[in-house]
């Protein structure tokens, strides 16, 4: 092939908030097929809160991203060239590829998708990794029961957007918590929550979360940790469950943030926390996407996509993410469908 292939590197590691300087823009020839691969033109990369995690050169549940090495990411993409079986020039599929325009499918982890059951920017969203981590995590670390009331930090999400929904239809008052009048009245108007606390624009947060609460909290699903997750376990009921998916707002800190000492309390009130990782629930994926998949087929289950295009604004979208200045899930829109 004549084409070039531009990615986008790990350069340096961030110390504090990421910059454009810490990427790296290349040109590089396209990858040659071997036996049993294929190769795969990259449409869609989802950014994701979990790679700033990756950035850092620190022990964790996935290896850090290496430097000079392409940033990592989920992908939407088309075949191009198949030497496997299983897969033809054409196939939509989807992949662990990274911020890249063109790279090799892992057969092990490659994944058909139908693009006739919905659009296919879905599976790096609502049919792919967030709705999966949003369903795994509400139903079997959440455990929600009709009449409870169920919290969600960063409602607008990519997450927390499914998660509100989901725990609606199986009978709960849900309540989000997001940042600015129009991510707050998508939450309520759209959604069908039930209340949105605006953090941004109050100025007691406790008290506006006692307002929207009035029975107190039974599952917190909590994307941001920070003082939000704070004021949200104050409000907590005894027999509680915290689901842990992530702390976006402590990423970029270079030192841990003073805290209120909650152990006392959550021992008295007998609250269960419990981090995840939506890997952990592998085997629940095929159900849990056939449920969904008909959800949004009837109508029952909404979705909002942020979407950039061009793989260089990639590094300033990502920025912009962990600044919570998108609105729903982000995607960048590498190449045409």
């Amino acid at each position: 092939m004549n084409k070039k292939n531009h990615r986008i590197v790990l350069a340096h590691r961030p110390d504090g908030e990421p910059k454009e300087t810490d990427f790296r823009l290349e040109e590089t020839n396209i990858p040659e097929v071997g036996p049993g691969q294929v190769l795969v033109r990259v449409i869609y990369l989802s950014l994701d809160p979990y790679m700033r995690g990756r950035m850092r050169d620190e022990e964790s549940y996935a290896p850090p991203v290496v430097l000079g090495e392409v940033m990592t990411g989920g992908t939407v993409g088309e075949v191009i060239v198949s030497n496997h079986t299983g897969f033809a020039v054409g196939d939509i599929v989807g992949d662990r590829l990274g911020w890249q325009e063109y790279g090799i499918g892992d057969t092990a982890s490659l994944r058909k998708i139908d693009p006739t059951i919905a659009p296919i920017s879905t599976a790096n969203g609502i049919l792919g990794m967030p709705g999966m981590t949003a369903y795994c995590g509400l139903f079997e670390v959440g455990r929600p029961k009709v009449g409870e009331t169920v919290v969600v930090s960063a409602a607008s999400g990519a997450v927390g957007q499914v998660v509100g929904q989901l725990a609606r239809l199986a009978g709960c008052r849900v309540v989000g918590i997001a940042g600015g009048e129009m991510k707050c009245r998508y939450v309520k108007d759209e959604l069908g929550f039930d209340a949105c606390v605006d953090y941004k624009l109050t100025t007691d947060l406790s008290s506006a979360l006692e307002d929207a609460c009035p029975e107190g909290v039974d599952v917190y699903f909590d994307n941001v940790g920070g003082p939000i997750s704070d004021a949200v376990a104050l409000r907590l009921n005894t027999w509680a469950r915290v689901v842990v998916c992530g702390a976006i707002s402590q990423y970029n800190s270079l030192e841990p943030e003073l805290a209120p000492r909650l152990p006392p309390f959550f021992v008295g009130r007998r609250v269960q926390s419990r981090g995840f990782i939506v890997s952990d629930f592998a085997a629940h994926f095929p159900p849990a996407m056939h449920i969904m998949g008909k959800l949004i087929r009837e109508g029952k289950l909404k979705y909002r996509e942020d979407i950039v295009d061009g793989l260089e604004n990639a590094p300033r979208a990502f920025m912009g993410l962990l600044r919570g200045e998108n609105f729903g899930k982000l995607q960048v829109r590498v190449g045409s469908e």
